[in-house]
C-alpha cells in the first residue's frame, strides 16, 4: 500500500470518528437506500397506465397546461417543492397546483390535475410524483415530459380514502395510507423504468375501523397519530415497526388532543397538529409540542397555536423545505398557508405566504 493512500485511510478514519462523536450522521438528502434497486420481479399488483402513458412524448406535443383560475384556495391541505417547482395541494378545489415561484399571484400556477377528488398530499422521489386521489380510492402518477406533468399511471383500489403519501429515500418506496382500515401501502418504481408496482400491503389491525389521518417516519420507525372513530375509544399514538408494523410502543393522548393530523419531529420537539377532539369538535384545533411524546397524557406540552400564529382556523399538515417549514390550515380564508423557521427551538420568522 502507498503512503498517500495509507494517509488518505488514517484520514477517513479521523473524519469518520469526529463525526461520530459529534453526532454527525452519513444519512444525508445524497445518501443511498438501504435496499437494493428494485427489479419488477415480486409485487403484488403493477400499476394500469393511462392513454397519455402510453406514447407520453406525443401527448406531451400536443399538451398546454392551463393556469390556475382561483384567486384563493379551498381547504389546501399540503405544500412543498420537489425540484424547481412548487406544488400546493387545493383539496376541496379537487386541483393540484404548480409554479417556480412561490409568491407568485395563485392564478399564475399551473394545474397539475383536476382529475382527482379531494386530493390530500403530493410526493416524488425526482423522476415521478405520486398524489393520492382520496375520495377515489386511487394514486395518480406523474411524469415530466418536456417540461410538462403527465399523469402517465394510476394505480387503483388503494385502500379506502388515502389520505398521506410519502417517499422514503433509505428504503426507496413510496409508502400511501388508507385512513379508515389501518393499511399501509408500499409503491416501489422499477429501476430500468418508471413503472409503479405495489410491492407490499402492510396492517396494523387495532387501526382498522379508526380515522388516522397521517403517520411519520421518525429514526426508522413509524409513527400514526392518535384518530377518532364511531365508538369513541380511547385514543393513542401507536409507534410501530415500519417493516411488519407490529407496535413496539402506544402513547395515551387527552380526550382534547384526539383527532390529530400530523406528528412533526423538529429539533428538540415533537410538533402536532390537532383538527378535533374525541367527539369530532374543531372548536378545540390547534398546535402543541411536547419534548416527549408521553408529556402528552400529563398535559405537559405547549399550545403554539395562537401564540405564533392567528389561531382559530384548523392546522393541517407541516412539511419541510430547506430550512423553512410550511403550514397548511383551513377555516381561516386569509391565513391559509404559513412559514416559519425554527432556531434553538424558537419559532421564528412567522409569515402567511396565501
Amino acid at each position: 500500500m502507498s503512503r498517500i493512500i495509507r494517509y488518505g485511510l488514517v484520514i477517513s478514519s479521523i473524519i469518520i470518528c469526529i463525526c461520530a462523536a459529534c453526532g454527525c450522521s452519513f444519512q444525508s438528502d445524497n445518501a443511498v437506500a438501504s435496499v437494493p434497486p428494485f427489479d419488477g420481479k415480486d409485487y403484488l399488483v403493477i400499476s394500469s397506465m393511462t392513454a397519455a402513458g402510453e406514447n407520453p412524448e406525443e401527448y406531451a406535443r400536443n399538451y398546454e397546461p392551463i393556469k390556475n383560475f382561483d384567486t384563493k384556495l379551498s381547504v389546501p391541505t399540503y405544500i412543498s417543492k420537489f425540484g424547481d417547482y412548487w406544488f400546493i395541494v387545493d383539496c376541496y378545489h379537487n386541483r393540484i397546483i404548480y409554479s417556480d415561484n412561490l409568491g407568485a399571484p395563485l392564478t399564475d400556477w399551473y394545474i397539475m390535475t383536476s382529475d382527482v377528488t379531494q386530493p390530500h398530499t403530493i410526493a416524488s422521489n425526482g423522476k415521478v410524483y405520486m398524489c393520492d386521489d382520496t375520495e377515489n380510492n386511487r394514486v395518480v402518477i406523474f411524469e415530466m415530459v418536456d417540461g410538462k406533468f403527465i399523469n402517465t399511471q394510476t394505480i387503483y383500489n388503494i385502500g379506502n380514502r388515502p389520505h398521506y403519501t410519502v417517499y422514503d429515500k433509505a428504503t426507496d418506496t413510496f409508502y400511501v395510507w388508507s385512513s379508515t382500515t389501518g393499511e399501509l401501502y408500499c409503491i416501489r418504481q422499477e429501476a430500468d423504468s418508471s413503472r409503479m408496482y405495489i410491492t407490499d400491503i402492510r396492517k396494523i389491525s387495532i387501526l382498522d375501523g379508526i380515522y388516522v389521518r397521517s403517520f411519520s417516519i421518525i429514526d426508522g420507525d413509524i409513527y400514526f397519530v392518535s384518530g377518532v372513530s364511531d365508538e369513541g375509544l380511547p385514543a393513542k399514538i401507536y409507534c410501530c415497526d415500519l417493516e411488519t408494523l407490529e407496535v413496539k410502543k402506544s402513547y395515551d393522548v387527552p380526550d382534547n388532543l384526539a383527532g390529530m393530523v400530523q406528528i412533526t419531529k423538529i429539533d428538540d420537539y415533537y410538533y402536532f397538529s390537532i383538527s378535533t377532539d374525541l367527539s369530532g369538535s374543531q372548536d378545540v384545533a390547534t398546535i402543541v409540542r411536547a419534548h416527549d411524546i408521553d408529556d402528552l397524557k400529563s398535559g405537559n406540552y405547549e399550545d403554539i397555536y395562537s401564540k405564533y400564529f392567528v389561531g382559530g382556523g384548523t392546522p393541517y399538515y407541516i412539511s419541510n423545505v430547506d430550512d423553512t417549514y410550511f403550514l397548511t390550515e383551513h377555516r381561516l380564508t386569509d391565513h391559509q398557508i404559513w412559514s416559519f423557521k425554527v432556531k434553538d427551538n424558537e419559532i421564528v420568522d412567522v409569515q402567511t405566504i396565501y
